[in-house]
């Protein structure tokens, strides 16, 4: 691994493509090689050719399982016999669950009260320990340190991990091995990992990526624009996975690799989630959706015609989906 921008306050080396083909090698026996989709109907729309990469069909049903999965079974014996402890809104608090159990350890997960009940469902049912606190990014930091303080763990963190990030990059990989004519890709962005690995993973082959991002969760865009973590305060979007801030070390590896933050209005991302729905006939949560709201909303980047989107995630609540609530 490379060494860090200081500048940026990270405390990790920046993954390298290197890493990401470790983390390939070392998760390729538990994770699936998901399919990818296409659609002439969206296409039309959009006026661009599309590849849907559905990560929403991977265990646990998002990406999130690719960089835990990555995490626990790079840890040693010592450490990982101590159990594995993270904070999350859902995905990797449902992915590192399962990773730890597949290795036959001990996972703790920090839950907000307001997560979706389908996410607190899917940590149970892998057998994790559950912790809830309130809403917010000190609540979980503070939840988390008291349990770490009380019964020492190995913390994996949703996002600011090298470990998470290499991993997440694997679906990127993936992509670009299933569709090597595209001009870029587009991945939705909350704290930044999915967006690094995928980043990290085409520009080693000079594919650009673009990031979107909830408008009324932008702090991303706000974030690389300051050239400093600008952290997320009350975010209000139906995209739930994506109300996190960037942390150091994602902010490190974007800030330099990205050509920009593409933000997409509510309406546009509901309209998105559907459209996925309708026309590939796949479950796709809000968050998963928002790289075609972008899309939707503002058109194809200038002078990109072949784009490949990651469906980050299919775990919904159908009792609450957002075009009933309307």
């Amino acid at each position: 691994m490379s060494q860090n921008d200081s500048a940026a306050g990270a405390t990790q080396d920046l993954p390298t493509i290197a890493d990401l083909h470790q983390a390939a090698t070392r998760i390729k026996p538990y994770a699936h090689m998901t399919p990818t989709f296409s659609s002439t109907g969206i296409d039309a729309r959009v006026r661009a050719n599309l590849v849907f990469k559905a990560e929403n069909l991977q265990k646990a049903g998002a990406f999130k399982f690719r960089g835990a999965c990555n995490a626990v079974m790079s840890l040693d014996n010592e450490s990982a016999q101590r159990g594995v402890i993270t904070h999350s809104s859902g995905n990797h608090a449902a992915a590192l669950a399962l990773a730890a159990r597949l290795r036959g350890i001990n996972a703790t997960i920090v839950m907000p009260d307001n997560a979706p009940a389908v996410k607190k469902a899917a940590v149970a049912s892998y057998g994790a320990r559950i912790k809830f606190c309130e809403s917010t990014e000190q609540a979980r930091e503070a939840t988390v340190a008291r349990l770490c303080e009380a019964t020492p763990m190995e913390l994996i963190h949703p996002y600011n991990d090298a470990r998470i990030i290499a991993g997440q990059g694997t679906a990127a990989l993936e992509l670009l091995a299933q569709s090597p004519q595209l001009d870029a890709i587009i991945a939705p962005i909350g704290g930044g990992g999915l967006l690094s690995g995928t980043a990290i993973a085409a520009n080693s082959l000079g594919i650009k990526v673009w990031g979107a991002e909830p408008a009324n969760a932008d702090d991303a865009a706000r974030s690389l624009a300051a050239g400093r973590i600008i952290p997320v305060v009350n975010p209000d979007t139906v995209a739930d996975g994506l109300r996190t801030s960037l942390g150091p070390l994602t902010f490190a590896v974007l800030r330099n690799s990205i050509e920009g933050i593409i933000t997409v209005d509510e309406a546009y991302i509901v309209e998105a989630m559907r459209l996925i729905w309708e026309r590939l006939k796949i479950i796709a949560e809000p968050s998963g959706a928002v790289p075609l709201g972008a899309l939707l909303q503002h058109g194809a980047p200038a002078g990109v015609q072949r784009i490949g989107l990651i469906i980050s995630g299919g775990n919904v609540d159908l009792d609450t989906l957002p075009w009933i609530q309307a």
